[in-house]
């Protein structure tokens, strides 16, 4: 007999539960775990409606495979920002969601994805040789400037000039803000978000957006009046797509897609890059193993063969499964009633697969707070049991553009640098905004560059020079 009732959960006050989340979400989710089992039911701000998180694999993967008419994502769920817009993937839903999404898969997949590795090195290659030997540094600001530059050459398929640095200045004063905490709460709050002119933070913020849209869409106006069809860059081919009625995307789908792929890959895959850094520095015998690797690639390996490297994979899958930047894939909200886990959900009950909590099982992975790529090495897990980019209809549509932008670096960066960590405090997760990113940055010490050595035989040594 199913309960007709929700999940149990805290008994606090709303507003403390609010609170709680908003200051410390990765021990409170834990505890909540401890305490309630694999589902329990929340109660945040702004909504307040019941949220009910699901940390079992086998109920994520009925939500990953329940009926989008039965449950869903997008606005109805609570997923929407000015900044994204309203044609954004991530806030569309049925129908219309499902054409944009064949649209946008093309570019960020298989070939024409493998073309933009050259420019992911270069990239990397540039921003990594202002490093001086010797000097202690952040890493992750260099991982932030290498992934802007990724989304604004590779995604915009934009040249440095005036607008390549009016588009840059208008991005970092949006994403980077001088009052973050004022801004996540004007997100979090709607009410808060009044405006009143330019000295109002949500004024202000409206109007970077108003000047941001100005320069994406000349962009694109220009891009129609001299069409060149030899670019390649991900907001071209983009024009280019035409849905099952021969229409393509109109200027203001491009826009918010634009932004939606800048937003859901800038500071994702630097924080991730920076997280793999200290991890593989911190653990010897993973960076000796990870090396040894890639030597074996060769002085100039094809992209190709960084993508398929297995022990490199290893490590990308782990870091994303020990601290994933995005711990909850996007709310389901319920269209009918729905059953999960002897739970008859009523409509209008929000769903979260957490994936911070499913990645920490000790079911599945045993020691879940060590750093341990041999587990990919070991065994596959289901797409319900490790989901850093969530899954179903809502699996992050640049999921395989990350990984490979990721890996690219990494392996560019370990051939080129002999780098250790400047000292030996752990470092934790700190949230920052929506994401998780390393504390502190990641602060490391370039002690010199490597050498690769082809040698005449099957072993690879590298020196520093």
């Amino acid at each position: 007999m199913l309960a007709h009732k929700l999940p149990n959960g805290p008994q606090s006050h709303p507003w403390v539960q609010t609170f709680q989340w908003m200051t410390s979400p990765l021990e409170y989710m834990e505890d909540c775990a401890k305490r309630y089992g694999d589902i329990f039911t929340l109660r945040i701000g702004p909504v307040f409606t019941p949220q009910v998180f699901i940390s079992n694999p086998q109920a994520i993967q009925q939500i990953f495979t329940t009926d989008p008419k039965q449950l869903d994502s997008g606005e109805p769920a609570g997923i929407q920002s000015p900044l994204l817009g309203q044609q954004s993937l991530l806030t569309l839903e049925g129908k219309p969601h499902q054409r944009q999404r064949k649209l946008l898969t093309p570019p960020l997949h298989g070939e024409r994805m493998l073309a933009y590795g050259e420019l992911i090195r270069d990239i990397t290659v540039q921003e990594s040789d202002h490093w001086q030997v010797g000097e202690q540094f952040s890493v992750l600001p260099s991982m932030q400037t290498i992934s802007f530059q990724v989304i604004l050459k590779a995604v915009f398929g934009l040249e440095e000039g005036p607008r390549y640095e009016k588009l840059r200045e208008r991005l970092i004063a949006i994403l980077n803000p001088k009052a973050p905490l004022v801004t996540a709460l004007m997100f979090l709050f709607p009410i808060l978000r009044k405006d009143f002119g330019r000295w109002s933070p949500w004024g202000i913020f409206m109007h970077q957006i108003q000047q941001l849209d100005e320069l994406i869409y000349a962009e694109i106006q220009e891009r129609k009046e001299q069409p060149d069809p030899s670019r390649t860059d991900i907001l071209s081919l983009m024009m280019a797509a035409r849905d099952e009625h021969g229409q393509p995307m109109t200027d203001v789908e491009l826009r918010d897609e634009l932004i939606t792929l800048l937003v859901a890959g800038h500071e994702t895959t630097a924080s991730s890059l920076a997280w793999a850094l200290y991890w593989i520095h911190h653990l010897p015998h993973v960076r000796e193993k990870l090396l040894q690797e890639l030597d074996g690639l060769g002085a100039n390996p094809d992209p190709n063969m960084i993508l398929r490297s297995p022990y490199l994979n290893a490590v990308c899958s782990e870091t994303l499964r020990l601290y994933p930047v995005v711990i909850l894939a996007l709310n389901r909200v319920v269209k009918s009633p729905l059953e999960i886990m002897g739970y008859e959900l009523e409509p209008a009950t929000l769903v979260i697969p957490c994936i911070y909590l499913t990645h920490h099982r000790e079911d599945l992975y045993p020691e879940s707070k060590l750093f341990k790529p041999e587990r990919f090495l070991e065994r596959q897990f289901a797409p319900y049991e490790y989901l850093p980019f969530g899954g179903g209809n809502r699996r992050c549509i640049g999921m395989a553009f990350a990984l490979f932008e990721m890996k690219i670096v990494l392996a560019t960066l370990l051939s080129r640098w002999q780098m250790e960590l400047a000292d030996s405090k752990p470092v934790q997760a700190v949230r920052n905004g929506a994401l998780f990113r390393p504390s502190g940055g990641v602060q490391m010490v370039v002690k010199g560059r490597r050498v690769y050595q082809e040698q005449p035989s099957e072993s690879v040594s590298s020196s520093i020079k």
